[in-house]
């Protein structure tokens, strides 16, 4: 009989041992491992102390907050595991947790004809900001393993994507361009990569088209929380997996072309496996990741990965980061700092030398290379900054959470258009405002390699706001895998080294629709509370709450980031000032 999901939603001890192709979830009985934990040998020793209310000269606000930033979880961590019959599976420890992951490599290209068997043709749908990656990604990838499975690009007609793709090397002639619902008809595995907006308007006359015991592959959670939010689900004759990178489209292709001669170089994906009807699903999902070049593959749930994705591109990935550098941009100048050294140290400062150092040895590494008076600093900034930044994500997590983050990307999608009388409202730019054209100024005149200067407090920002993150996550029940690539990662290894070379605006402004929205509605919020309560209180002369630093140095996500450090390929993805990762119909509607 046809598996109805490929998860079991009753939590078991990790000592649990199914012989069978499907995933299991797991909770830890432990979150703090014995080990020494942390780049930083003197610091990770330590234990979380409970936090106190400590109002002093601060009334109300998140300031004054009493919850405690220490573990336990409040819902306990997920570890999922699955049967591979085609991939090596390995056990990883993060923070005294067992995960299990399947690490990528091209010289696992030769099994994907065996992961990917009674698979003849793989329709991808959409030339966003995934379909031209993955589907360059998975043609090249399948070529190397000599396989004669075709990938094929389904657009709408006339769509002006036609020409990139054409460009990109599919064409009509060969079989492997053509009109959306023909390819989605003659697909074995369709990968639905079109908007969330357009899934949402969309996926009945998808599922009406997909073929009987075919598989349906996502890249995002999204669907299933706009079809939970129905009470609806998937048709029971069509398997549903989904394999999500850690990255934007163009960091996916960048990386796995500039990584051909690195074993392994690419972006980590997370997949999930929702529903099985042959028993398939697994090995399909991980040959899909492995053919995108992964470096490792981690297992999560189609619920978990949206909730997780959608408020991790409205916080430190997007929303948040663009939040607090106009803050902290309008309060440098205020108080005498030139506009281009403000730039600097904000924006130039996150994306450059920040992102690099927590890229290769971690959050702790940043406070360490700081004198004396910068870690005052840091510290000062981190106290006042961390639970204004939680407050915030708290809110936006139980907003995605809830639903009532998908429903408002639904309609913002539906009022780009005409109807009922009312005009057309598309998503603006934000990049002719005063601090972004000051942006351009800088990078125009940036030497080659200049990482930016190490601001203190502006480190003690971003970093809270990181740690901030980490915490909603883990109070969650989220998995140490997915909680460290989407609050550290996805940021360092693959946003801000664009927004490093174009500016945060232009990462805001070219961006995935739900993303953009995302940043448009939350970025605002950030922004305010840095400024009303964290900056407030700096101002003040709030002292700086010991034990909340005392917390952070003690944290046992750095041990897991140094596990998932090592997994990393020795490459870091090289991105030109002139980096072109406008999505295709940006481009074509700028013309």
């Amino acid at each position: 009989m046809a598996a109805a999901t490929s998860f079991s939603t009753t939590l078991t001890t990790l000592t649990t041992s199914t012989p069978s192709k499907t995933l299991k979830s797991a909770s830890s009985r432990s979150l703090l491992c014995n080990s020494n934990l942390g780049f930083s040998s003197s610091l990770s020793s330590k234990t979380f102390k409970p936090l106190k209310a400590s109002h002093g000269n601060v009334t109300g606000g998140v300031l004054g907050a009493k919850m405690v930033s220490s573990v336990p979880s409040v819902k306990p961590l997920i570890s999922l595991d699955f049967e591979t019959s085609v991939f090596k599976k390995e056990k990883v420890s993060l923070a005294g947790h067992d995960e299990y992951i399947v690490r990528g490599g091209r010289d696992l290209f030769h099994l994907l004809p065996d992961a990917f068997k009674g698979i003849k043709q793989i329709g991808v749908l959409g030339w966003g900001s995934q379909g031209p990656a993955q589907a360059q990604n998975l043609m090249d990838s399948l070529a190397e393993a000599k396989s004669d499975i075709k990938v094929k690009i389904g657009l709408r007609k006339g769509s002006r994507s036609f020409a990139e793709a054409r460009a990109a090397g599919f064409t009509e002639e060969n079989g492997t361009l053509g009109d959306i619902w023909e390819t989605v008809s003659g697909s074995d595995l369709v990968l639905l990569l079109i908007s969330d907006a357009a899934q949402a308007d969309n996926y009945e006359k998808v599922f009406s088209h997909m073929k009987p015991n075919s598989i349906l592959g996502l890249s995002h959670g999204f669907l299933l929380g706009h079809l939970q939010s129905m009470g609806l689900d998937f048709p029971k004759n069509i398997s549903v997996i989904a394999v999500c990178p850690k990255g934007m489209g163009p960091s996916v292709r960048r990386l796995y072309v500039q990584g051909k001669e690195v074993n392994g170089a690419g972006i980590n994906s997370s997949f999930a496996v929702h529903q099985d009807v042959d028993g398939r699903a697994t090995d399909v999902a991980l040959g899909w990741s492995v053919a995108l070049g992964s470096p490792f593959t981690f297992a999560t749930t189609l619920e978990q990965e949206y909730k997780s994705d959608i408020f991790g591109e409205r916080g430190i990935l997007l929303g948040a980061v663009h939040g607090i550098v106009e803050s902290l941009f309008r309060w440098y100048t205020e108080n005498g700092m030139s506009e281009d050294e403000a730039y600097k140290n904000t924006v130039e400062c996150i994306t450059g030398i920040v992102s690099r150092t927590i890229s290769t040895k971690g959050m702790l590494a940043v406070y360490n290379s700081l004198t004396p008076e910068g870690k005052k600093e840091f510290e000062t900034a981190y106290s006042a900054s961390y639970y204004p930044c939680m407050d915030i994500l708290y809110e936006c997590y139980e907003d995605v959470a809830s639903g009532s983050e998908i429903h408002s990307v639904v309609l913002a999608g539906r009022r780009f258009y005409e109807k009922e009388g009312l005009p057309a409202f598309p998503m603006g730019k934000i990049d002719q405002t005063r601090m972004w054209k000051v942006g351009e100024r800088v990078r125009a005149t940036r030497p080659t390699g200049d990482l930016g200067p190490l601001h203190p407090f502006t480190a003690g920002v971003y970093v809270a706001l990181m740690m901030a993150q980490i915490e909603i996550l883990r109070k969650k029940g989220h998995s140490y895998s997915e909680i460290i690539n989407e609050s550290l990662i996805e940021s360092v290894d693959s946003l801000n080294p664009f927004m490093h070379a174009r500016g945060v605006s232009f990462m805001v402004d070219n961006s995935s629709t739900t993303a953009r929205l995302g940043s448009r509605k939350w970025a605002p919020r950030f922004d305010y509370i840095i400024t009303q309560q964290a900056l407030v209180a700096v101002d003040n002369g709030t002292p700086i709450n010991r034990d909340l630093i005392s917390n952070f140095f003690s944290d046992p996500v750095h041990g897991a980031v140094e596990v998932c450090a090592q997994l990393r390929p020795k490459v870091d993805i090289s991105v030109p000032p002139d980096a072109d990762f406008v999505r295709p119909e940006l481009r074509q509607s700028s013309n």
